[in-house]
Parts: structure tokens; C-alpha cells; sequence
């Protein structure tokens, strides 16, 4: 019988050992860590975090050294650590003015239990406390009517806009009143809905304050124009073999609005959406001044009209409270956005 001759394994089967696998191990580790994670370079935390934490520094250096400077008719220009003082100020004010309000719950509910031991009889008075209302509740107050503004442009908006998009005619009508309506101020605005309000909000119970409809209402006619532009074009922009396909297959306007053009269009839904609500938050502040609505624009113009020491730093501190409720309004939109899976990550 012949000698089988013995080959050697070759280098190329023989299987990766000492410094040849520690590179294959960093590929598998670095595919198995989290995005987040596998994002976490130092380049990248110097642009998310050193930079805006360095530009936050030098606004701020920049801010106190220039209004030590800057004089007006309510005084000094405040610096950061002035603004920041009348934020526990106002904290404190909301304080007291939860404590008197239940103390004087207490009281009510003495004199009702004092009146019905002497009369068993008789009906229980429940008066609701009157009181300022505080920068926090102003806040609440806020944030309800420009969501009440905000769902109300939403259900007015996104028909008109899946109505264009799927209608040229529809397109062609509407299409003159969103150029003429669109540019107008919430201050031509707010007249007409104040009179209107007025005229037909006629009830001996109201169960909305007529300054919470003017203002709400306001915020509707402002913020709707972004939603129904954008819906438009996102409907419209749906590929076209898909919309031959649902005429092939015969599909129902029910099956066709929410299977086919409402998926397809989301991604711009949302855009619209999210500009709508920009909008809407920048008017509220003005239409709560003018409706006295007691909101933060009420609060930002009561102490204009108080001219105090303090109230600059109080204005001040409600700009930038206005600024960051506008800017997690728009985060919120955005995760919204992004847990509907049909847009793409930004």
C-alpha cells in the first residue's frame, strides 16, 4: 500500500491565537454594546456636552458682566444670580399661598360642621378660595390652554390637509384662504374672537372662563396653518403605484384613509404637528396678556405693569421658563414622533 503523505495545516485554516484574535474580539465587542454606548467617544462628548456646557459659561459671564452696565427705568439690568433669587421668591410666594388657602379650607369646614351641629338641617356653604393665583399654577394654566388650542387646530387641520392632498379641486379652494389666513398676528385675531365669544359664550353657569376660550381659541386660528401645509404635502407625496394599487383592489375609503394614506403620511403629520405647537406655544403668551388669561403671559404683563424692583428679574425668569417649556413641548413631540416607527431618526 502506498504512503499517504502527512500535509501540514496551513496558516490560513489554523485558528486565530494571541495578538491575531484580540482584533476580532474588539469587533465582536464593540457590535454587541449598546448604540449609546458604541456612540460614547470622546469626540462626541466634547461636542454634546463640553460645548453647550462652555457656551452656557461664557452667555452667562457675558450676561452679568454687561448688565451691571445697562440702566433702565426699573433699574439695573438683573444678572443670573439676581433671576435666580426671584425663582425661589416665587416658590416661596406659591408656598404661602397653598398654606392660606388651606387654612382657610379649614375654617370653611369648621364653620359648616359648627353650623350643622346647631341645625342638622342645614345646607353646608362651600366657597371656592379666591386667591392670586401663583406662578406655578400660571404655568398649569398655560400648558392647558395651548393643548386645548393645540388639539383643536390638530382636529380642524389635519382633514383640510389629507382633503387637499388627495383633491386637487379641495387644493384649489382652500388654498386662498391658508396664503391670506396664514400670515396673520394673534393680535388681529384676538379682537374678533373676543367679540365673538362674547356674543355667543352667553350662560349663567359657564363651565370655561371666557378668557380661557379667547385665548385657546386664538391659539387654534395661529397654529393650525403649519399641520395642514404639511399634511398636505405628505399626502400628496405618497407613491403613486400605491394609490393605483387601492383603486385595483377596490378598497373603501375607511381602509384606504387609515391602512394607506395616514401611514404613509405620519412622518409630515408629525412635522406639521410639532411646528403647530411651536407656534402655538409663541401666541399663547401673547393672547394671555391681552384676554388676561391667568397664564404666563398675564403673569409677564402684570409685572411689567407692577414696576417693582424685582420685577425685571421676575420677566426675565419667565422668559426663560417660557423658553424651556417650549423647548421639552417640542422633545415631547419628537419621541411621539419616533414611537410611531414610520419616520426616520433625527
Amino acid at each position: 500500500m502506498p504512503a499517504v503523505a502527512k500535509t501540514e495545516p496551513s496558516a490560513a485554516a489554523a485558528p486565530p491565537t494571541g495578538n491575531a484574535a484580540a482584533p476580532v474580539a474588539a469587533v465582536v465587542n464593540a457590535r454587541t454594546r449598546p448604540k449609546w454606548l458604541r456612540d460614547l467617544t470622546p469626540t462626541a462628548v466634547w461636542r454634546s456636552v463640553a460645548v453647550p456646557a462652555l457656551a452656557i459659561c461664557g452667555f452667562l459671564l457675558l450676561w452679568s458682566t454687561a448688565a451691571s452696565r445697562i440702566e433702565t427705568s426699573l433699574g439695573k439690568i438683573p444678572g443670573p444670580a439676581a433671576v435666580w433669587a426671584q425663582a425661589g421668591s416665587l416658590w416661596q410666594d406659591f408656598e404661602s399661598e397653598r398654606e392660606r388657602a388651606k387654612a382657610f379650607y379649614e375654617r370653611q369646614a369648621q364653620r359648616n360642621a359648627a353650623r350643622l351641629a346647631e341645625d342638622p338641617a342645614a345646607t353646608p356653604s362651600t366657597v371656592k378660595y379666591a386667591g392670586r393665583p401663583t406662578f406655578p399654577v400660571q404655568i398649569l394654566t398655560s400648558l392647558k390652554t395651548v393643548f386645548t388650542g393645540f388639539l383643536l387646530a390638530t382636529l380642524i387641520a389635519v382633514p383640510i390637509g389629507i382633503l387637499c392632498g388627495l383633491s386637487r379641486t379641495a387644493n384649489a379652494a382652500f388654498s386662498p384662504f391658508i396664503q391670506i389666513f396664514k400670515p396673520v398676528s394673534p393680535l388681529a385675531w384676538l379682537p374678533l374672537v373676543t367679540m365673538i365669544v362674547s356674543a355667543l359664550y352667553v350662560t349663567a353657569t359657564p363651565m370655561f372662563e371666557k378668557s380661557y376660550l379667547i385665548s385657546a381659541i386664538t391659539v387654534a386660528l395661529c397654529s393650525l396653518w403649519p399641520t395642514v401645509i404639511n399634511t398636505a404635502l405628505g399626502v400628496a407625496s405618497i407613491d403613486k403605484d400605491l394609490m393605483n394599487v387601492s383603486r385595483v383592489l377596490k378598497l373603501g375609503w375607511r381602509t384606504k384613509l387609515f391602512k394607506l394614506v395616514l401611514p404613509s403620511s405620519l412622518p409630515l403629520i408629525f412635522t406639521g404637528m410639532r411646528l403647530s405647537l411651536g407656534v402655538g406655544w409663541m401666541v399663547l403668551i401673547a393672547a394671555e396678556m391681552l384676554a388676561q388669561n391667568p397664564g404666563l403671559g398675564k403673569f409677564v404683563w402684570d409685572e411689567f405693569q407692577n414696576g417693582s424692583s424685582d420685577s425685571l428679574a421676575r420677566i426675565m425668569f419667565a422668559v426663560f421658563t417660557i423658553g424651556i417649556i417650549g423647548f421639552l413641548l417640542d422633545r415631547v413631540m419628537l419621541v411621539l414622533q419616533r414611537l410611531t416607527h414610520f419616520s426616520a431618526q433625527r
